[in-house]
């Protein structure tokens, strides 16, 4: 039993990776551009442009998000974004009360931890870093292995 969930493994990341990113860049999309009710606790629109915390947060999310989604630079993005939940949890919400649950932040430590999960696992299968990864090692054969054997 324990060897068919190990070899599932690379296939249930990739699935949580993909997930997790499009959750995260749903939430950038929103905040940014109105879209699925805008950004949360405005009722609905956008954050003005450049303004701190927020605006800054949501481009974070979008863009590290749909990185994360792809599978693109998946370690570097969910890194940022799991920082990126660090600071919204203790600058935002722990100010309200200790425990997430009493503060809001429930879903910023979620995030924060789900990420940090990811810098340390990758992408899994199904991500486009397995490609860059198979690429790259191809063009690193050396070239006697490529080369015809001479009779």
């Amino acid at each position: 039993m324990s060897a068919r969930l190990n070899s599932a493994q690379p296939y249930v990341i990739g699935l949580f990776r993909v997930v997790a990113g499009l959750l995260f860049a749903v939430h950038g999309a929103a905040s940014l551009f109105g879209v699925l009710g805008g950004a949360m606790g405005s009722g609905g629109g956008t954050i003005p442009s450049g303004t701190w915390p927020g605006w800054y947060a949501a481009v974070i999310q979008l863009v590290a998000g749909g990185l994360v989604l792809l599978g693109l630079g998946t370690r570097g993005a969910a890194l940022v974004a799991s920082g990126s939940m660090a600071y919204a949890y203790f600058d935002v919400h722990q100010q309200a009360a200790l425990w997430p649950i009493q503060n809001g932040g429930e879903l910023s430590v979620l995030f924060c931890w789900a990420f940090f999960l990811l810098v340390f696992t990758g992408s899994g299968a199904f991500g486009l870093d397995r490609l860059a990864t198979r690429r790259t090692a191809a063009a690193q054969e050396p070239a006697a292995e490529k080369a015809p054997i001479a009779a």
